[in-house]
């Protein structure tokens, strides 16, 4: 037996279906876009990008300059610092222990082949030191380091050449510097330091000088801890160096760089000159300042009282644009002769900062010795 079975039609779309089928497969419809960025859009953002990068480095490179122009700043006021301290506490103490006119401009016998001519506490462009750079000044200071009397003690008797019968022998003992002079100083005036080898009633020394009769013994200090401090100062290459005369012959010329020190770097100029008493009382007043006094005796030699000096620190930062139009200026530049302070040595001087330190120093050991009887 067959079953029948309904034929089911299908039921016809829907207006609103067909519709939207006919809308979609038109060919002028559009689908909306979902994301993404178009290759002009890339551009312009790397554009604008690269702009903001171009600037930020612009202010890092301008926050750095100033950042070195105010720290080579601080590093030449640091230098000049150091270097005006060394200067002014070795002039403070030159002339202790050889500041009586039986030393001031003696030629001193330092040790054999090595001569210290016309010492003084302190000399400015010493004969026998070479120049520094250009247009700079030297200074050479002289002080004993003993702490005995620095006006010496009274020789009683030199029977034997190499002993000398003084007042007070416990003044000196084994290892200390002396220099001997007659009670008459010689013209000229050669010295020789030399160094005790015992001391009982009489200091002994090696070789001594005959004929002083009642001279003077000057303890000069100890070659152990205290010795005597004579130390040449120059600017060479463009940094302050030293130069100790009790080890090293500073005399050589060509300066050699192993004997001359570098302390302070980025030391460009030193310029200095004499304080001098001028008046014929001898009052001890700085009258006038100079650096060729007349310095042909003993008695002038006491005048000179005081130092002035003027010191130029550069920084370290180099500058593409003109930092610094003219050059330091200092009360020397008035004097006579004129004592500018030249920088043109170098090329790019004006492409640097300067700090410059200016100071009077008294020589206070010739101060403290009054007017001297023999003067």
């Amino acid at each position: 037996m067959s079953i029948l079975r309904p034929v089911i039609q299908p039921r016809p779309p829907h207006a609103c279906h067909r519709g939207r089928r006919r809308a979609a497969s038109e060919p002028g419809s559009r689908r909306r876009k979902t994301g993404g960025f178009s290759l002009v859009e890339v551009m312009v953002g790397l554009v604008i990008g690269m702009i903001g990068m171009v600037v930020m480095l612009q202010v890092f490179s301008v926050s750095e300059g100033n950042k070195r122009s105010t720290t080579g700043g601080d590093d030449a006021q640091n230098n000049g610092t150091i270097a005006l301290y060394d200067l002014q506490s070795d002039i403070r103490q030159s002339g202790n222990g050889n500041s009586s006119t039986a030393l001031l401009g003696c030629n001193v016998l330092l040790r054999s082949g090595v001569t210290l001519n016309a010492m003084a506490p302190v000399t400015i462009n010493h004969a026998s030191i070479p120049a520094g750079d250009a247009n700079t000044d030297t200074i050479l200071t002289v002080s004993g380091n003993t702490v005995d009397s620095p006006e010496g003690d009274t020789i009683v008797k030199n029977t034997v050449q190499n002993k000398y019968e003084v007042t007070i022998p416990s003044s000196f003992k084994s290892g200390d510097y002396v220099i001997a002079t007659p009670s008459a100083r010689s013209s000229p005036c050669n010295l020789t330091l030399e160094v005790a080898q015992s001391v009982d009633t009489t200091v002994n020394v090696t070789t001594g000088v005959a004929g002083v009769g009642s001279g003077t013994l000057f303890n000069m200090g100890n070659n152990s801890d205290r010795k005597p401090r004579i130390e040449a100062y120059a600017v060479r290459g463009g940094n302050l160096t030293v130069c100790d005369f009790m080890t090293d012959d500073c005399s050589q010329t060509p300066a050699p760089a192993a004997i001359w020190i570098p302390i302070v770097a980025n030391i460009v100029s030193l310029r200095a000159e004499y304080g001098v008493d001028t008046s014929s009382a001898m009052d001890g007043i700085v009258d006038a300042y100079t650096q060729t006094p007349t310095l042909s005796s003993a008695c002038n030699w006491a005048r000179v009282s005081a130092v002035r000096l003027a010191l130029v620190a550069r920084s370290g930062q180099y500058n593409k644009n003109t930092a610094t139009a003219a050059a330091p200026s200092w009360a020397g530049a008035t004097s006579t002769p004129a004592l500018p302070i030249d920088l043109s040595g170098d090329a790019n001087w004006q492409h640097y900062r300067y700090k410059t330190f200016r100071l009077t120093v008294p020589i206070r050991n010739i101060a403290m010795q009054t007017v001297p009887t023999s003067c």
